[in-house]
């Protein structure tokens, strides 16, 4: 009986441990996966952002249209990259659910591009992210204050 009970308790804490070490590579591969997209987005290649979307993947951008499949997200990402040509995203954080992950950032850029204003912005704000199951971004809803971002391009305080 004691040998039994042994047993079963040996095979518990296996199979928490198991469990455990399941998670936190899980874990780690989607906090590599949110610091590979940084870089993407870094490394001034719209086409590398959109690599991280399933083909028809979508991005929304406070509550606004869809841009759905890799072309799409491409010409919007090279908006801000052409807007912005020192852009540095940070990834603040990354919260993982049952069913999403919210992708914490910062941006930080001078908007130098053709027809900037020579100002600087910081600013921040999040995706929420539901992955499909090749691990890619089917929908990313993003999130930043938007009169706060308008605000710093055009160097006003009101």
């Amino acid at each position: 009986m004691k040998r039994n009970l042994l047993i079963l308790n040996a095979l518990f804490f296996i199979l928490i441990s198991c469990k455990h070490d399941s998670m936190n590579t899980q874990q780690e591969k989607l906090h590599e996966f949110g610091q590979r997209y940084t870089e993407a987005w870094n490394s001034q290649n719209p086409e590398n952002v959109a690599s991280f979307f399933s083909e028809q993947g979508a991005l929304i951008v406070n509550e606004g249209e869809p841009y759905t499949g890799r072309n799409e997200i491409t010409e919007f990402t090279k908006g801000f990259m052409d807007a912005f040509p020192d852009l540095q995203l940070t990834m603040d954080s990354l919260v993982q659910e049952s069913s999403f992950t919210d992708y914490h950032w910062s941006f930080i850029g001078t908007n130098t591009g053709p027809g900037g204003t020579g100002n600087s912005v910081e600013f921040s704000g999040f995706e929420r992210w539901t992955l499909d199951e090749e691990g890619l971004i089917k929908v990313s809803i993003g999130t930043f204050d938007e009169d706060d971002y308008t605000r710093q391009v055009k160097g006003t305080t009101d």
